[in-house]
C-alpha cells in the first residue's frame, strides 16, 4: 500500500481515514486515480476532488459510507452505480439490526478494499472472464446465527464468503493457536479466497494448467478427503521443504491459494516500503548480501529475481525490530527453492495477466505507472 497525503495542507493520512486530522478536510478514496483524495463539497451531495489528476472530476459517497459509516470509496457523480467499485460486489452484507454487526463488517469492508486495491494495483479484473464464462467477483459477509452450523469462510464458483466473527480479534486469535498459523488475518482470508476465484479464471483448463500441475501437483485429488486427512494427521511431514505453509499441504489447490495469498502480502509489504522511501544499507561489509531498494522491486516489468533480491533483507529489517521490542516475527516463513518457484509461477502469471489487460484497457497501463511512482 502506497502512502497517501492530504492535497489541501500535505499531512500524511491513511488508506483508512475519512478525514485529515490536520486541516478537517474530507477524504475519499478514489479508483479512477487509485489515490486517496481530499474532497470538498459543490451541491446535491457531489464533492469536488483537489487531486490534480481528478481532472475536475465530481464525485458522490459510496452507498455504504453515506448510509452505513462502512466505506470511504468514492464514485463519479455520472457513474449510475449507487456503491463504489468494491461495494457493488456485495452479494450479502451482515444484518444491520444486530448491534455488533457494525463494527465488524466495518473491519470486514476495510479488509477487503485493501484487497481490492491491490488486485486493481496488479491490473486483476474482478468484473468476471466473459470469455471463460467465469462470474465477476462477489462477497457474502455472513454471522453466525444460534442453533445453525458455523458460517465457514470460503469460496465457491466466484463467491467469496466471509464469517464476520473473523473480524473480532480476540475470536481470530483463538483460532489462530487451534489452528497453528503463525499469521491469521482478516486481510489475509480474502488474499487466500480470492487466490481460489483466480485460479478458475486464469488456471484450469488453461495452458497454465500443466505447469500448475507439475509444481503444485494433480488438483484431481480428491478434496474432501484431503482436508479431513489434513484436520486428523497434520500437515504433510514435508511441507516445510516445499510449501510457503503447512495448511498449503492439505491439497494443491490450498497450496496455490496459500501461495497467491503470499505474494499478494509481498507486493504490498514491497509496495509500503517503496512509498516510504525505505532503503537498507548495512555499513558493515559482509552485510552487502543485505542491502535493498524496494523502489526497483516495484516497477513495471520487473522480474520475480529482482523481487526477490529485495524482499529478503526487508523481511530480515523487518524481523529484528520486532525482535528488538520483544515481539515474535513479523514474517514467519522460509522461502525454500520449492515454494520460490510457486511464488514464480504467480509471479508470471500475473504478469501475463497485465500485460494482456494494459494492451486492450489503458487505464491498467496507467495504474502501473503508479506503482512504479
Amino acid at each position: 500500500m502506497k502512502t497517501f497525503h492530504c492535497d489541501s495542507c500535505g499531512a500524511l493520512v491513511f488508506f483508512e481515514n475519512v478525514s485529515c486530522v490536520q486541516c478537517g478536510h474530507t477524504l475519499g478514496f478514489l479508483p479512477d486515480i487509485m489515490d486517496l483524495a481530499a474532497l470538498e463539497p459543490v451541491q446535491d451531495q457531489q464533492w469536488k476532488s483537489l487531486a490534480a489528476a481528478s481532472g475536475g472530476q465530481l464525485y458522490r459517497a459510496c452507498g455504504n459510507g453515506r448510509n452505513g459509516s462502512v466505506c470511504n470509496w468514492y464514485v463519479p457523480s455520472d457513474d449510475p452505480e449507487e456503491f463504489c467499485a468494491a461495494c457493488r460486489l456485495n452479494a450479502v452484507v451482515p444484518d444491520a439490526s444486530v448491534p455488533e454487526n457494525h463494527a465488524l463488517w466495518h473491519k470486514v469492508e476495510i479488509a477487503k478494499r485493501r484487497l481490492i486495491y491491490t488486485l486493481r494495483q496488479l491490473g486483476l479484473p474482478t468484473e468476471g472472464f466473459p470469455a471463460k464464462m467465469w462470474p465477476r467477483l462477489q462477497f457474502r459477509f455472513l454471522a453466525d446465527s444460534p442453533g445453525a452450523a458455523p458460517v465457514l469462510t470460503g469460496h465457491e464458483s466466484g463467491v467469496i464468503t466471509v464469517n464476520i466473527a473473523e473480524a473480532d480479534d480476540a475470536e481470530r486469535e483463538k483460532r489462530r493457536a487451534q489452528l497453528h498459523e503463525p499469521q491469521r488475518t482478516l486481510v489475509g482470508h480474502f488474499r487466500h479466497e480470492s487466490g481460489h476465484y483466480y485460479w478458475d479464471a486464469l488456471i484450469t483448463n488453461s495452458p497454465w494448467h500443466e505447469r500448475f500441475r507439475f509444481l503444485f501437483g494433480d488438483e484431481r485429488a480428491d478434496y474432501g478427503d484431503a482436508l479431513k486427512a489434513y484436520y486428523v494427521n497434520g500437515p504433510a511431514p514435508d511441507w516445510a521443504s516445499r510449501c510457503v505453509s503447512a495448511y498449503a499441504s492439505a491439497h494443491p489447490w490450498e497450496d496455490w491459494a496459500e501461495t497467491w495469498a503470499h505474494y499478494l502480502q509481498m507486493v504490498n509489504l514491497l509496495e509500503t516500503a517503496a512509498s516510504f522511501g525505505i532503503s537498507l544499507r548495512p555499513g558493515h561489509p559482509s552485510a552487502q548480501t543485505i542491502s535493498a531498494e524496494p523502489q526497483k522491486a516495484m516497477l513495471a516489468g520487473v522480474s520475480f529475481d529482482t523481487m526477490l533480491e529485495h524482499w529478503f533483507p526487508l523481511t530480515y529489517a523487518l524481523n529484528s525490530l520486532n525482535r528488538s521490542v520483544g515481539l515474535p516475527d513479523l514474517y514467519p516463513y522460509v522461502l525454500t527453492p520449492a515454494a520460490q518457484e510457486k511464488l514464480r509461477f504467480v509471479h508470471d502469471l500475473i504478469s501475463q495477466q497485465r500485460q494482456q489487460r494494459s494492451e486492450t484497457v489503458p487505464e491498467v497501463s496507467q495504474i502501473v505507472l503508479q506503482q512504479a511512482g
